[in-house]
């Protein structure tokens, strides 16, 4: 097995999808159930991270209707658990550097289709206040959230 330390991070986008009421967009993950985050995803090379969101959103949720509000000026990076090195991304990255979006929903709820896409990676998914994500995020990304929290608390 390779160093975690000689791996790279994913360039990756984390999506704040803010409906009308201040609430954020979480979702359940479909191969972990209890686990929720926010839509995320890889940024192909040669995207900009407008652009990677709104894919990201379409692929993950079902829709791109949103206004994007603002995009982080810092990136944040985690690392995977050791355990799941090796299964995700092919054993290539040890984690992702993210940089996170905070967007407006603009269309109605019933417009969100967690299997638009042919691989869904959610199951369920709810709008709740961005303070309360820290109990539903799995423990090994709750630092990004701290931070995600604090860069848009206020919007």
């Amino acid at each position: 097995m390779i160093s975690k330390d000689l791996l790279e991070y994913r360039p990756c986008v984390g999506i704040a999808l803010f409906n009308n009421k201040g609430h954020v967009f979480v979702g359940e993950r479909i191969d972990t159930p209890n686990a929720w985050q926010m839509p995320q995803g890889g940024i192909d090379e040669g995207e900009d991270v407008s652009s990677a969101a709104l894919r990201e959103l379409s692929e993950e949720i079902g829709t791109s209707k949103v206004e994007i509000l603002k995009i982080a000026d810092k990136k944040i990076r985690y690392d995977l658990p050791d355990r799941l090195i090796s299964t995700l991304w092919n054993g290539k990255y040890r984690g992702q550097e993210q940089i996170w979006v905070a967007a407006r929903f603009t269309g109605l709820d019933s417009d969100i289709d967690l299997n638009a896409f042919d691989i869904p990676e959610f199951i369920s998914w709810q709008w709740v206040e961005l303070s309360e994500i820290l109990n539903l995020i799995v423990p090994f990304k709750r630092e990004i959230y701290r931070d995600v929290i604090k860069m848009f608390g206020d919007i």
